[in-house]
């Protein structure tokens, strides 16, 4: 598996968020995010993209906006997000956060094993989204009614914790 900067493959990527989200849009906080005009990074095996990282830049920290990997289990999502957090430390930033929904729990897990840190819950923020989107479904295929928004934190140059530059 190989990583590289998204800008080369987004006539595949733009594709791929079309059939994983519905659209290349994503909306997070009644904000709307296009995913094909976002920095990035993809996970190919030879000409086949494995997965897909987009993020923004918001001064301090590097938002992760979108994280996809299409075979699970594979390290994967780790790896670009590794990535996103190795830019982030190149780039004198104070850490990387991202938001995703209450639901979605094999997504908090994730992130919770890798250092993330729940600092902010925002209830009904997804009601608010779904005006703007209206793809986005009422009841995750766990049974979980989606509602909220939670925004995680993985610092890591503030006050010497998590990831250093060498790692």
């Amino acid at each position: 598996m190989k990583l590289e900067p998204i800008d080369r493959w987004r006539s595949a990527t733009t594709k791929l968020f079309k059939e994983l989200w519905g659209s290349d849009d994503m909306v997070l906080s009644g904000i709307v995010y296009h995913l094909n005009e976002l920095p990035g990074f993809v996970a190919i095996d030879e000409q086949n993209i494995l997965g897909m990282i987009t993020y923004l830049d918001r001064g301090n920290t590097l938002e992760v906006i979108s994280l996809d990997s299409l075979r699970a289990n594979q390290g994967i999502g780790s790896a670009l997000l590794q990535k996103v957090e190795t830019t982030a430390v190149l780039s004198h930033k104070t850490g990387v956060e991202l938001i995703t929904t209450n639901d979605n729990l094999h997504a908090l897990g994730f992130y919770q094993r890798r250092g993330y840190r729940l600092t902010q819950l925002f209830p009904e923020a997804v009601d608010q989204s779904r005006k703007t989107k209206p793809q986005i479904p009422a009841v995750a295929d766990n049974g979980i009614p989606i509602r909220d928004e939670l925004r995680l934190l993985k610092n890591i140059l503030a006050r010497g914790e998590g990831m250093r530059a060498d790692e």
